[in-house]
């Protein structure tokens, strides 16, 4: 335990605002403490207009602390890092900052100079030779900014590679004290497992210096890099609670709050114990590692029922839809420089719940194009159920533009006045209070609303129209975590086919029953394992590009779909995965592999050679950008090795 949290403050007024610096090495003195004090918040308020955010707040971060910040859109948390940052004054209260820690913050908006490059915004005026040899940094390089060019300008960058540049640039500093807003967005699925490895190994190694505060509505991310939580709570107190351990000690707390002032029936109907039952019920990567007591949270949860019962929405759902739902059927579908899908059959039945991963760039919506209906594939067809009712949620809140001067409220009376969830009838109201709207928000007009407000009406949207087929393309983006709860509460009870392509691996594992990955090899491979297993197939493929050997973990990947194949033949010309292959094919995929792995094994040779060469050139920039151009052309030629490779490897067993 480290001292009490405003010690350090001693001397600070209500008030007086602003920040406060004070010696690092007094402190550690005087309070004999055993982690030293990097930053500390004493009664700092902030009132906008009538809405009070904060009130009377004292916070503080030692070495080691990592900090999620959780709460509804709108309560203050991105207020709340900027006063920490120092970027935002209170009204009250005042932050103070030890001397001589530094402190670096990634703000939502990446707000980038246009002409200047990559090289530029990462590493400023800094020479050369400063930042080439640290292997610190080059990791930092290969985990965000792998596929960019040095002089590439950030007028030409799109949304997601700005997001990792910002992130570079400010993990290359490597700050004592890192706030973070937002720092998922654009992420796809291995750029999140990348950033918490990352921000786990820099601020949680036992004995480490600096701290971590975070906001972020991706729960698994939440989980995996943070000790303690705090909540903002928004509810005009302007308090912020303190929850030790990460998102699912926070939910577990919650849940015996809740069990604590409700009767038996409303904690049957509370979503925070009925969330907490899934965490339990939930992956095995997850209950494999706990990061709370299960016996603790028995007699909450006991009695719970299953989030959704299988059987019977497979039932319902094959009585409203028929057998046949789409079938994607030797589909091939090519863009200038790629082939997304070659050769592909994939059938989805009714009830199938799939979560959809993959590498930027591989066509996972493309594939929501082609079951959509909004594109025809290159060759193939997609067969179309008679009785399908398709309803698509993009990642574009724009489209309620034209209902702008309705009322939230009216949006949904407009498409339906009545629905049933799970046995029970609503009206439009009761379903907007369903998805977090007071009645206050439920009757702002559309144009009114924050982009969390339009996302959750987007979707209300989709569900009051009965679709019997629901393709969501991120539907996580601008939500809070309590409303993701409730979207998921709302999905567990919709009965139909859903594919939902998201980064975030707490949703696709908690609403959809199985995964699907798309690598860029023009295939869809099923995930038994899960995300996981998706990650395990995209490190395997890395290691076998840098040791030129081994075996891909996470092998034994199926055809994805019930029964069906998954697209183009392998490396050697043979079946598709999932069939018998010939001795003859088994031959020819032995050979590939053997061939590849050569080659492998001398671009990984060469790729050493550079880095040395590299390292030792540091002081010449043009001779760096030459080198570093060839790197890069050997990175290209090793992924599409490692791709082929893959297919190869599943022939030749």
């Amino acid at each position: 335990m480290g001292a009490p949290r405003v010690v350090v403050l001693l001397g600070s007024t209500a008030e007086s605002s602003g920040s406060v610096v004070v010696d690092r090495q007094s402190v550690a003195r005087d309070y004999a403490c055993e982690v030293a004090h990097l930053l500390g918040a004493d009664g700092i308020a902030l009132t906008i207009g009538t809405r009070t955010l904060l009130s009377d707040v004292s916070l503080g971060l030692d070495d080691g602390d990592r900090i999620g910040v959780v709460g509804p859109n709108g309560a203050g948390k991105s207020t709340l890092l900027r006063i920490l940052a120092g970027t935002s004054q209170p009204d009250g209260g005042r932050v103070t900052k030890v001397g001589g820690s530094t402190l670096g913050m990634l703000d939502q908006r990446d707000e980038l100079a246009e002409d200047a490059t990559v090289l530029d915004l990462v590493h400023g005026d800094a020479e050369t030779h400063v930042w080439a040899s640290e292997a610190r940094i080059r990791e930092v390089h290969d985990g965000l900014l792998a596929d960019l060019a040095w002089d590439a300008p950030a007028a030409k960058l799109s949304g997601g590679q700005r997001r990792r540049v910002a992130l570079a640039a400010l993990l290359v500093q490597d700050p004592d004290v890192l706030l973070l807003d937002e720092p998922t967005n654009h992420l796809d699925v291995e750029g999140v497992a990348w950033l918490a490895a990352h921000l786990r190994e820099r601020y949680g190694r036992p004995g480490t210096t600096g701290a971590l505060v975070v906001v972020t509505h991706d729960r698994w991310f939440l989980d995996e890099v943070c000790s303690r939580m705090w909540e903002v709570r928004g509810d005009g107190t302007g308090a912020i609670d303190g929850y030790e351990g990460g998102y699912a000690a926070y939910i577990l707390a919650r849940a015996e709050r809740a069990r604590q002032a409700a009767t038996a029936a409303e904690k049957r109907d509370n979503l925070l114990r009925k969330e907490l039952a899934w965490l339990r019920r939930g992956a095995p990567a997850r209950t494999s590692k706990p990061k709370f007591r299960l016996d603790a949270a028995s007699a909450l949860i006991d009695d719970e029922p299953p989030p959704r019962d299988s059987m019977e929405l497979t039932r319902m759902a094959t009585r409203r839809l028929g057998k046949d739902v789409l079938d994607l059927e030797s589909v091939s579908v090519t863009v200038p420089g790629k082939v997304l899908f070659d050769d592909v059959t994939w059938r989805l039945g009714p009830g199938d719940r799939y979560g959809v991963v993959g590498v930027n760039g591989a066509g996972k919506t493309t594939l929501l194009a082609l079951l959509a209906g909004r594109r025809a594939p290159d060759s193939g067809r997609v067969k179309r159920g008679k009785t399908i009712h398709v309803k698509e949620l993009s990642q574009d809140v724009a489209e309620l533009d034209d209902v702008g001067d309705l009322k939230a409220v009216e949006v949904i009376e407009q498409e339906k006045g009545r629905v049933v969830v799970d046995g029970k009838e609503l009206t439009a109201a009761q379903l907007t209070e369903k998805l977090g709207f007071t009645r206050e928000r439920a009757y702002t007009p559309v144009r009114d609303l924050s982009g969390g407000e339009r996302r959750r009406l987007q979707l209300l949207r989709l569900l009051v129209a009965e679709p019997n087929v629901l393709l969501l393309d991120e539907p996580t983006n601008d939500l809070d975590t309590d409303t993701l709860a409730a979207v998921e509460d709302l999905l567990d009870g919709w009965l139909g086919t859903l594919i939902v392509v998201s980064h975030d691996r707490y949703l696709l594992e908690r609403v959809a029953d199985r995964q699907v990955a798309l690598l860029g090899d023009g295939t869809i491979r099923d995930l038994p394992g899960g995300v996981e297993e998706y990650l395990r197939l995209r490190a395997a493929a890395k290691a076998a590009g840098a040791s030129a050997s081994g075996t891909p973990a996470g092998s034994g990947t199926g055809s994805a779909g019930g029964g069906t194949t998954s697209g183009a033949a392998s490396a050697s010309g043979g079946a598709a995965p999932g069939e018998e292959f010939s001795q003859r094919d088994i031959r020819a995929a032995q050979k590939e592999v053997s061939r590849i792995e050569r080659r492998l094994g001398k671009i990984a040779q060469k790729e050493a050679e550079l880095h040395e060469t590299i390292a030792q050139q540091a002081t010449d920039y043009q001779a760096v950008a030459r080198l570093d151009a060839e790197l890069r052309e050997l990175v290209n030629e090793r992924d599409e090795l490692e791709a082929a490779w893959l297919e190869a490897a599943e022939v030749a067993g």
